[in-house]
């Protein structure tokens, strides 16, 4: 194995500290108690995706030939995986660790997960019934033996499995399938939360099913699969079918991908791993005991089942999205972005004003069109809605929609039909490209000509997520702009990928080299230059490289690194002037934004692309600068609120572990000039939220409204309007944000 670059660590690994990072999470006795159990499950539906994804690549790539070598460490994937099952077994030690004092503590609340054996006997009695009425008509048993081949077993599905002896000798396998139908647990009678699980029920109750026979062995297991499907490389196969058919097949293709991984719920008999082996061709380090359970989704709706006094000691206090204090209540939505520019900061304000706007064209006559990329959406969609109302009402809709979008596929494959249904012209994008970009284009008619309404965003437009992903969805009516979107979504619609653009940065032919020249323009600048990155992941091995220059020459580099993170900080003589924090909190970080320099030279942009390969390469991404002075100031509140948290955020160490962030690591909290102990950035956004929306309603209600000049009625407009110029200018007015620090730090 080659030797590592010191100043880069591998990916693989960097995710597991990052996922280790949300573990912590269900230790942090300031976090609510049941909020502390989902990170448990959030841990664990990380790691299951983990394995699907990334751990089945790489088996890929070692059955191809195991040549394939990491740029950051120089390990083949046999190395990779080697290293991977050694560190996640530690980490299903700790997350066994913290389960068990996590339900040490709910007991104390009176809520209590069982085994059939903590069971009272009027407990017992009423499972038993309950698995004879509502169980065992729903069982597929099967035993396993030359007329009973062993049966396919499904990705993440929960199976009880046995060892039978007959009173002939004969000692064969069995499964039980716990069927999908059934709820997560079954929540037993009495004033207190008392819940088992229906495989713990199944596996107590094998007597019934198999009978005339012996259990001489029994476990519950799950299994799983490589999930890591390319309908690129199927071209052959599929070639000239239509891609959501191609897609159709191959989600089910998936289904059988080969195992990964499998979970059991105790130890088994050698003759038990033995078979594992055979009918799994798992090798031991793939094998892993668990006391944690192996369906953990009831950890996410066990507060529906206590009472609401418990419910409001265990859990956060509710939060819903607030209303954007310049938007008001939508209905002038389209007058206002054509004022100023908007910019909605998710889960804090409500997506409604963006969906508003859509709902608004789709019902305007001065709308010719409207076209939008869509990558994920949630079950129900008002977006849908309204763009089939809009291609309905005789408006050109055009929805460029990713069908490979991991694990939303069937989503957007039923979407897409639905949309094409309504009268929208649907595309699907590129061949070995996915379009990740999240760009929405109004096109109107009006006596001043062709205008652009556009709105940009760093993630989905899906409106379950925008109320837990921290997100920016910037609406503008800079022409500039919205003429760079028109050319962008005719490009798409002839396949160009080399498309050339004003203002807006487009992956794969110009996001990462305009990225590495703003990077260049700061080296050059040496001391006095400064790059700040918000990013979920960096992985691109040019752009580290650069980082890695600049920290050289001395440009002070600041990054928001969620996840992974393939640089290392403080590194002497390459990366000592990186800094690097992880925030992990109430809502998932999720927005991208780039900042190159500061003052009046400062270039920033909102992107839906992290700084990884499959980003600045293989995908379609869009970063769109931010020219509105105002909003400007929103996002930098944003970003001084992350490097102020000294409560969620996490200090990266040159090892690449993390480290608690100490008052003396932090900076000056947003509007109060000095470092704040125990501040939190994202309930600090959520107070600031209420108390902006607060501030919009006293407006309405005086029958004015305060855009960003300050003054009723009026709005200060920046530079980009210039091609408008019967608007006026005026000085920017200071940072709305920073006038309510004292009333949140007061509460």
């Amino acid at each position: 194995m080659s030797k590592s670059p010191v100043f880069t660590q591998n990916r693989e690994l960097s995710w597991l500290r990052f996922n280790d990072r949300v573990l912590d999470e269900a230790t942090d006795e300031t976090v609510p108690l049941l909020e502390r159990l989902k990170f448990v499950a959030i841990f664990t539906s990380n790691l299951n995706e983990f394995f699907m994804i990334r751990v089945g690549s790489l088996f890929d790539l070692k059955r191809m030939g195991d040549t394939d070598i990491d740029n950051k460490t120089g390990m083949t994937p046999s190395q990779q995986l080697k290293e991977i099952y050694k560190a996640v077994r530690p980490l299903y030690e700790k997350r066994e660790r913290i389960l068990s004092d996590l339900e040490t503590e709910l007991r104390m609340h009176g809520i209590y997960r069982l085994s059939w054996k903590e069971l009272e006997p009027p407990e017992v009695k009423a499972a038993s019934q309950y698995f004879k009425s509502s169980v065992l008509p729903l069982l597929s048993p099967q035993i396993i033996d030359s007329h009973h081949p062993f049966p396919y077993l499904k990705n993440d599905a929960v199976y009880v499995m046995a060892r039978l002896k007959y009173d002939d000798g004969r000692t064969v396998a069995a499964l039980v399938p716990v069927p999908e139908a059934l709820p997560d647990c079954f929540f037993l009678p009495g004033s207190e939360t008392r819940y088992i699980s229906h495989e713990e029920i199944i596996r107590a109750n094998l007597e019934s099913i198999f009978r005339d026979c012996k259990i001489e062995e029994r476990v519950m297991l799950t299994i799983t699969r490589n999930g890591d499907i390319n309908p690129d490389d199927e071209d052959s196969e599929f070639e000239g079918e239509d891609f959501r058919k191609r897609m159709r097949k191959l989600l089910k293709k998936r289904i059988r991908l080969m195992p990964v991984r499998v979970d059991l719920s105790e130890e088994v008999s050698k003759e038990g791993r033995d078979y594992l082996h055979e009918h799994l061709g798992l090798s031991d380090e793939q094998i892993f005991v668990t006391s944690a359970p192996l369906n953990e989704g009831y950890m996410f709706s066990l507060q529906d089942h206590i009472d609401a006094g418990k419910r409001q000691a265990l859990t956060y206090p509710a939060f819903t999205p607030k209303k954007h204090p310049d938007a008001g209540e939508g209905e002038r939505i389209t007058e206002e972005v054509m004022d100023q520019d908007v910019l909605l900061s998710y889960p804090f304000q409500s997506m409604e004003p963006f969906l508003k706007l859509i709902k608004q064209a789709a019902y305007d006559e001065s709308c010719v069109s409207i076209k939008i990329t869509i990558y994920r959406l949630s079950g129900k969609a008002r977006l849908v809605d309204y763009l089939c109302a809009a291609a309905e009402n005789g408006k050109e809709v055009t929805v460029l929609i990713e069908l490979r979008a991991r694990f939303d596929e069937q989503n957007n494959i039923d979407w897409s039909e639905r949309l094409e249904n309504a009268g929208c012209t649907v595309i699907y994008g590129f061949e070995k490209f996915k379009v990740h970009s999240k760009i929405c284009l109004i096109t109107r008619r009006s006596k001043e000509g062709i205008q652009y309404i556009t709105q940009i965003g760093t993630g989905n437009y899906n409106e379950k997520t925008a109320a837990q992903y921290t997100d920016l969805s910037l609406m503008t009516f800079d022409q500039s702009i919205g003429r760079d979107a028109n050319e962008f979504f005719k490009n798409m619609a002839i396949g160009n990928l080399e498309g050339s653009y004003e203002k807006l940065l487009v992956a794969p032919s110009g996001l990462k080299s305009r990225v590495l020249a703003c990077m260049d323009r700061e080296i050059a600048k040496r001391e006095k230059g400064r790059i700040t990155l918000k990013l979920n992941s960096i992985t691109d091995i040019d752009i580290i490289e650069k980082l890695k220059q600049a920290s050289c020459a001395g440009v002070r580099v600041s990054m928001i690194i969620r996840g992974i993170c393939c640089i290392l900080p403080g590194i002497p003589g390459k990366t000592e002037n990186i800094r690097i924090i992880s925030i992990v909190g109430r809502f998932l970080e999720h927005s991208r934004v780039y900042i190159f320099g500061d003052g009046d030279e400062e270039e920033m942009y909102i992107s839906s692309a992290d700084f990884m390969t499959r980003n600045t390469q293989r995908r379609v991404e869009v970063a769109c600068p931010v020219l509105d002075s105002s909003v400007r100031e929103q996002i930098h509140t944003i970003i001084d609120a992350c490097f102020a948290d000294d409560t969620k955020a996490r200090l990266m160490l040159p090892n690449g572990s993390y480290a608690p962030v100490t008052p003396s690591d932090a900076g000056p909290a947003p509007g109060a000039g000095k470092v704040v102990s125990g501040f939190d950035c994202q309930q600090f956004l959520m107070d600031l939220a209420e108390s902006e929306e607060t501030k919009g309603q006293e407006r309405e209600a005086r029958g004015g409204r305060l855009l960003k000049s300050g003054h009723p009625g009026k709005s200060r407009k920046s530079p980009h309007f210039d091609e408008r110029p019967e608007k006026t200018h005026e000085k920017p007015h200071k940072n709305v944000f920073g006038r309510i620090w004292d009333a949140i730090l007061d509460r």
